[in-house]
Parts: C-alpha cells; sequence; structure tokens
C-alpha cells in the first residue's frame, strides 16, 4: 500500500502534467474504478467533462484534484495496485486500464488510471470549507504539513492506552505512516514496536517525529519505495527507497548498527521488523492490552 512518500511523488507528478488543464472527456472502462462514486460511472464522467483541475493536493496518503471552478474534487484511492498515469494519446492502452481523462488542450497527453486488482478507484466529492474532501475530513494533519501540531500529537501519544507503532498507523491522530515508514522510523529511535505511548516522555517523541519526517524525506528524495512494479510514478518510473531500509524486510540480516540478525514479527495482520538488541521490548506488565 503506497504510503506518504510515494503519494507525493505521484501528487507532484499530476502537479505537473495535468494541473490547470481543461477535462474534455472521461471514459471509464470498469464499473469498480468509480464505485465509490455512488451516482454511477455516467454521472462521474459527466460531472467532470468542461472543468478545470485546480492544484493537486493531499493529506497523508490521500490526494485529490479539485475542480478549479466548483467546490468539488476527484479523490484517487491507490489500493494496492493502482496507478495515475501521463501517457501519450494514442499509446498502447494497458491491460489494466480502468479509467482515461482526455483534455481539451494541444498537449497530447491523457491522464490514465491503471488498477490491476481493482481495489482502488477514483470518486467526485463535495470540499469541506478548508478544501478536502468530505469523506477525509476526519484524516489527520501528516507530518510533513508545515501545520501539524507537535505538541498535540506527544498529548495524544500520552493520553491514548497504545502501543507506539498502533499510534504512528493510527490516521487519526498522525496521516501518512504506514508499516514500512512505521518500522523504519521506530528502527533509527531505537523503540520497539510494542512500546506503551504512556511511557514515551516528550523528548523521546519529539525524536521520533523527526525520524518520521527524515525517513519520509530521503524516500521522497529517491521517488519513494517501490517493491514491485505496481507503484509507480505518473511516468510510470520505480522509487528506490527499498535499497535504504535499514528495517522494513531484513529479516535476518544483520542490523546496520550493532549487526544484531533483525527479526520479523507476526503483527496486526502484518509483520514488524526489528532489531532485538537496539529496540528492547518493553517488559511485560507495562505492555498495554
Amino acid at each position: 500500500m503506497p504510503e506518504l512518500p510515494e503519494v507525493e511523488v505521484v501528487r507532484r507528478g499530476l502537479q505537473s502534467w495535468v494541473s490547470g488543464r481543461t477535462i474534455a472527456e472521461v471514459q471509464v472502462l470498469h464499473p469498480r474504478a468509480v464505485r465509490r462514486h455512488l451516482a454511477g460511472a455516467q454521472d462521474f464522467a459527466a460531472r467532470l467533462k468542461g472543468h478545470s483541475v485546480g492544484i493537486a493536493r493531499r493529506r497523508g496518503k490521500y490526494l485529490w484534484l479539485p475542480l478549479a471552478d466548483t467546490d468539488t474534487s476527484i479523490l484517487g484511492h491507490l489500493g494496492m495496485s493502482g496507478q495515475l498515469l501521463v501517457q501519450p494519446e494514442g499509446a498502447t492502452d494497458e491491460k489494466h486500464l480502468r479509467i482515461r481523462v482526455r483534455f481539451d488542450d494541444s498537449i497530447g497527453s491523457e491522464l490514465r488510471f491503471v488498477d490491476q486488482r481493482t481495489f482502488g478507484g477514483l470518486s467526485l466529492h463535495d470540499n469541506t470549507p478548508d478544501g478536502l474532501p468530505d469523506v477525509i475530513a476526519h484524516i489527520a494533519r501528516d507530518p510533513l504539513d508545515p501545520a501539524f501540531d507537535d505538541d498535540a500529537f506527544h498529548t495524544a501519544l500520552r493520553l491514548r492506552r497504545t502501543t507506539v507503532k498502533r499510534a504512528l498507523l493510527d490516521q487519526s491522530l498522525i496521516s501518512g505512516v504506514g508499516n514500512i515508514y512505521a518500522d523504519e522510523a521506530l528502527w533509527r529511535a531505537k523503540l520497539h514496536y510494542e512500546r506503551p505511548t504512556a511511557t514515551l516522555p516528550r523528548p523521546r517523541a519529539v525524536e521520533l517525529l523527526g525520524h518520521v519526517r527524515d525517513v519520509m524525506n530521503a524516500a521522497l528524495a529517491v521517488g519513494g519505495t517501490s517493491f514491485d512494479s505496481l507503484y509507480v510514478n505518473v511516468n510510470g518510473e520505480s522509487g528506490y527507497f527499498e535499497r535504504s531500509l535499514d528495517a522494513y524486510g531484513r529479516e535476518d540480516e544483520p542490523c546496520r548498527r550493532c549487526g544484531t540478525p533483525m527479526r520479523r514479527r507476526a503483527w496486526m495482520n502484518r509483520s514488524s521488523y526489528y532489531c532485538p538488541r537496539c529496540q528492547r521490548a518493553p517488559r511485560p506488565s507495562r505492555v498495554s492490552s
């Protein structure tokens, strides 16, 4: 599942290639790709035609394209395999092409939504006064947002009866962090994923936030993390941060800090990767239920 860096890479591509253009035609080639647009495929296509695309926006893992002359936005759900690609008009259709958007100009490119597993899709939603699609109004700001409140984050951590990795994945508390970057930030901070949040003093919470930001910015610099061909940017190119991962996916490999073999443990239908020496497990009596 794409996390903040991967979604931000796609957002920047949409900003460069799509924002400011006027939609001439929308073709929905698979109904599941617009299933979140409850009025259906025909309504989706009709309501986009003739409108210009505003500044591409993102909050956490969610990205959207405001329609500049309306109070609505196209919300993109990439899911497990969704891709938003800018392709030359007339280029061969991808095998799993679901939606095509053509523009009223002479640039010669179109926007395509491609999705092998059809878990993702596009939908049209009303905006809140803050300019967010209403269905994601509950999503917290992400740590790269200048308006993110570090003090409020620490206060929320101390008040919640949970563990630190669960908190990092709670999109109502901090958005954009998924399993990969949570493991990376926790390794950098030398924190075990089951550390109770109530035991985290403010300096450690600030330090953890700093590592979250650092690892995400490092991933952004190389286009994100691509484990297969399913995550790509709008030009179809993969990211290269996989080569720099310190924790995720490194089971039995030596910790880059101390040399101890890294471990993997099943965790909430996912996996957690950590160093048993650098990231000491909390005492059983201190783990919240």
